[in-house]
């Protein structure tokens, strides 16, 4: 499943509750998380990020995960912008390529 860095998952988008409920994230396994949690050794940013390059369908970005205290995996946050381009709504199964960046 994982080369080196780069991990395939497949997750469900929710959306983050909360009055306005904007957020779209997808989830990343339990297995693949551990992985992150074990290979990234390098200083976290705000929140415990780790900073990845994310292909889904034609688009491909620079973002960070972040850790889910609830669940003890990464989520990874959906910008609006990934959503239109990949037509992605809440709800939707999604497969995408995360590779972890120094």
């Amino acid at each position: 499943m994982a080369k080196k860095n780069v991990y395939r998952v497949k997750s469900k988008v929710i959306l983050w509750p909360g009055e306005t409920a904007a957020w779209h994230f997808a989830t990343i396994d339990k297995k693949t998380s551990e992985e992150v949690k074990k290979m990234w050794k390098g200083p976290r940013r705000g929140f415990g990020a780790v900073p990845v390059e994310v292909t889904l369908g034609k688009t491909v970005w620079k973002t960070s995960i972040f850790p889910d205290k609830r669940s003890g995996t990464y989520i990874l946050p959906l910008k609006a912008a990934v959503r239109k381009a990949e037509g992605i709504y809440d709800g939707d199964e999604i497969v995408f390529q995360l590779k972890i960046r120094p």
